[in-house]
């Protein structure tokens, strides 16, 4: 489905880590990455990913959270002004739209309905199809 971008706000789009893809590609634990690049907001989703798959329900939270704050960085630092697409379909950015579903979803487990309601919208309003991306498994 494509979707016109009504506020003509030119999409976001992040540079690739390729240092980060490359640790991750050669299997090197999570805690490491993010050790070598605790400004990737994929990593920290991939780590908040392993916590909550364990139980790890407030860890998870709080590496979503990091990996939250680190993705807006990149997302400032890309141009975005606090709105506007951040497209799903360019792959660099899915560590901040991953970052952001983590942080929903350790939203919810601990019953912050607001964060929920407030990423949700955030989410779709960076790519309305990330949620159901992400769901799926992308």
């Amino acid at each position: 489905m494509t979707r016109e971008n009504l506020l003509g706000v030119p999409p976001t789009l992040l540079p690739v880590e390729a240092d980060v893809l490359s640790a991750l590609d050669r299997g090197e634990p999570l805690t490491e990455v993010v050790r070598s690049y605790p400004a990737s907001s994929l990593a920290w989703a991939l780590l908040a990913d392993e916590a909550d798959a364990g139980g790890q329900v407030l860890p998870a939270y709080a590496y979503a959270r990091v990996g939250y704050h680190r993705g807006l960085d990149a997302l400032r630092g890309a141009g975005w002004k606090g709105h506007g697409p951040v497209p799903w379909s360019h792959e660099p950015n899915r560590g901040v739209l991953r970052s952001l579903y983590a942080l929903r979803r350790g939203a919810e487990r601990i019953g912050e309905t607001a964060e929920v309601v407030r990423l949700t919208e955030f989410l779709r309003g960076a790519d309305p199809d990330a949620i159901s991306r992400i769901d799926e498994g992308e």
